[in-house]
């Protein structure tokens, strides 16, 4: 029975069909022309940097995991794919294709960047090796999870950066896209730093911390916001965070000291204001000296209202005196860049028992020409400090030289980073599947957290910068660097060949 916090839980039916149609249409011709169970290698990576940034943190393996464990085509999907009309309005696909689907098990091996890893572009966070239909088949399903949760968890990190380790809660659950797109980015702000989550849902199945206050409609309600302070106060004493903003902020803030008052002559705290609305920095600094002169230096002042990292750095250098940060919208939206732009292209392929043929694809831009190779990512460092990454095909290895180019100089003599005999190192890819089965536990929410966070805190403070960052020193091995461009003048040399004749 799936378990009510995997993806397959929470939706209890199959979810072979989370693809789009090409990847079916290809699965059948690769199983028409025979070529079905050739061995391949795709990467799922990205191009460039999410936010203008200088980092980006690996998100969404666990429901990956999730999702691969539980993949499988029921007689429903079968059912659905087999009316399925071609323009000749004859069946799509053949009856023997989908019996073959129906009896398909996973059985690809899987390697991946732990969830909460700091990557970077070109960087595979995800490699997939086995028969080329059911690699070619994960393609839709793991874009879907990974880039999604990789870009909020990095939105997250990024504003967990600026609120200079003051709670970050998240609030985003009624602007998030849909309930899937609410459950994920509460799971993705966790990763990336974020406290908390308004999202009962999201803490009920993923053990997130969940915190609330009250909406404008409780003052409303009432009479008289004071009246409408003690009876929330009555109702909830242990959980007295006054929204304050509803008419008249200060003077809200004035009414909450009053029922602070009351509160602790019946034995409990007010645990703080919060302030929804208006001049943050001004009203932040006037609410802490009204607060602190009634007693109330405890009291946290927590700030909302279409919040980010950039206007959390504003208020910052403004004085403001916030102590916790509801962050909403901006967040869970992944407001100002809508997609990580994530993709996933085929490397390498063969006949079993032959050596591997080295594929990548050309493009006038050299940024969207695709590395070769069965890939790997070491990432270097001093002992305090990463120094930089290099991408190496396992199967060549790394060069005596330790010698990276940057991947997408034209140049040889180009974007070249030599990295001393002496400098320790790690491989960041791990195994997760073999032949099908799981080889890796997925850590808690909160140990992927904390790791996260221990990731960012081995970088340099300019590549963590918001702005204009530092940029982290990335490059293609450079045996491999040479091999990707042999295989780009092959390709053009093969494809000016057939355009004439």
């Amino acid at each position: 029975m799936a378990n009510a916090t995997t993806i397959s839980g929470i939706y209890g039916r199959s979810l072979a069909l989370l693809t789009d149609l090409y990847q079916l249409t290809m699965a059948s011709s690769y199983w028409k022309t025979g070529v079905a169970d050739r061995e391949a290698v795709f990467h799922l990576f990205f191009r460039s940097t999410p936010f203008r940034g200088g980092f980006t943190v690996a998100s969404g393996l666990t429901h990956a995991i999730d999702y691969l464990r539980a993949f499988r085509f029921d007689d429903s999907d079968l059912h659905y794919l087999a009316g399925l009309q071609g323009n000749d309005a004859e069946p799509l696909f053949e009856k023997a294709f989908l019996d073959s689907l129906g009896a398909l098990e996973f059985c690809c091996d899987l390697d991946a960047v732990p969830e909460g890893s700091v990557v970077f572009p070109h960087e595979p966070l995800i490699r997939v090796r086995g028969p080329l239909l059911q690699a070619q088949l994960m393609e839709t399903p793991l874009l879907n999870i990974v880039n999604f949760q990789t870009l909020i968890a990095t939105k997250a990190a990024r504003i967990s950066l600026a609120a200079r380790g003051a709670p970050v809660l998240e609030f985003g659950l009624r602007r998030a896209q849909g309930i899937d797109g609410a459950l994920a980015a509460s799971w993705a702000a966790q990763v990336g730093g974020c406290d908390a989550t308004s999202n009962v849902l999201a803490g009920k199945l993923f053990g997130i911390p969940v915190k609330g206050t009250h909406a404008h409609s409780w003052v409303m309600c009432f009479d008289t916001e004071l009246e409408a302070f003690r009876a929330y106060a009555e109702a909830m004493p242990n959980n007295c965070v006054f929204l304050v903003d509803t008419y008249d902020t200060l003077e809200g803030v004035r009414k909450a000291v009053e029922i602070g008052r009351w509160l602790r002559g019946r034995g409990h705290e007010m645990v703080g204001i919060r302030l929804d609305s208006g001049d943050l920095a001004r009203l932040s600094i006037e609410s802490r000296k009204i607060l602190d002169a009634a007693g109330f230096s405890n009291a946290v002042i927590v700030a909302s209202n279409d919040l980010d990292e950039l206007q959390i750095e504003s208020l910052h250098g403004q004085g403001a005196r916030i102590g916790v940060w509801g962050v909403g919208t901006r967040l869970v939206t992944a407001y100002d860049q809508p997609a990580l732009g994530g993709v996933y292209k085929l490397a390498a392929v063969r006949k079993p028992g032959d050596p591997w043929q080295y594929k990548l694809k050309l493009s006038e831009q050299p940024i969207k020409v695709s590395n070769p190779g069965v890939l790997q990512v070491r990432r270097f460092h001093d002992g305090e400090r990463f120094v930089g990454d290099m991408i190496y095909d396992e199967e060549r290895g790394v060069g005596d030289g330790r010698m990276m180019v940057d991947p997408v100089a034209l140049d040889p003599g180009a974007g070249r980073q030599k990295i001393p005999a002496d400098t320790a190192s790690m491989d960041l890819l791990v195994p997760v599947f073999r032949g099908g089965k799981a080889v890796y536990d997925s850590p808690p929410l909160a140990d992927i957290r904390r790791y996260a966070a221990d990731q960012l805190g081995g970088f340099q403070d300019g590549v963590r910068r918001l702005v204009e960052p530092q940029c982290y020193p990335v490059g293609l091995e450079e045996g491999l660097w040479e091999l990707k461009n042999e295989l780009i003048l092959a390709a053009r040399e093969t494809s000016g060949r057939s355009t004439d004749h």
